[in-house]
C-alpha cells in the first residue's frame, strides 16, 4: 500500500533535481570555519532570512546589502572590521587571513 501511495505521488511532487552545491577550495572551507566560530551566532549563511543580523545567502551577488549599501568586497569588509549598526566591529579579533578566508567563503553564498 505505502508502494501504491509512493508512485501516485511522485508526479505530484515533480521531477526537479536540486543541484548539489559545489565543494569549497581550501580558502572558501578556512572562511566557512570563520563564519561558523565568529558569524552564524547572529547571520545564517543559507537563508536570505534574518537571524539577529541578516541572513547572508547571496548577499555578494545583489546590488545592495540589506542596509542599503552598495553589496560589494569593499563594503562587506568594513562592516566587518569597523561594523555597522547593530554589528560590533570584528577588525581587532582576526587576522588578516582569516578576513580573507571569510570573504572568499561570503561570495560562495
Amino acid at each position: 500500500m505505502k508502494k501504491l501511495l509512493f508512485l501516485a505521488l511522485v508526479p505530484a511532487l515533480g521531477c526537479h533535481k536540486a543541484t548539489p552545491p559545489k565543494p569549497l577550495n581550501p580558502q572558501e572551507a578556512a572562511g566557512k570555519q570563520v563564519f561558523v566560530s565568529r558569524c552564524s551566532g547572529c547571520h545564517y549563511a543559507d537563508s536570505p532570512d534574518g537571524l539577529t543580523g541578516p541572513g547572508l545567502q547571496g548577499l555578494l551577488h545583489k546590488p545592495y546589502l540589506p542596509s542599503g549599501r552598495v553589496a560589494n568586497d569593499h563594503t562587506v569588509t568594513g562592516v566587518i572590521l569597523r561594523g555597522w549598526g547593530m554589528m560590533p566591529p570584528l577588525g581587532n579579533t582576526m587576522t588578516d587571513q582569516q578576513l580573507q578566508d571569510l570573504m572568499a567563503y561570503l561570495h560562495t553564498l
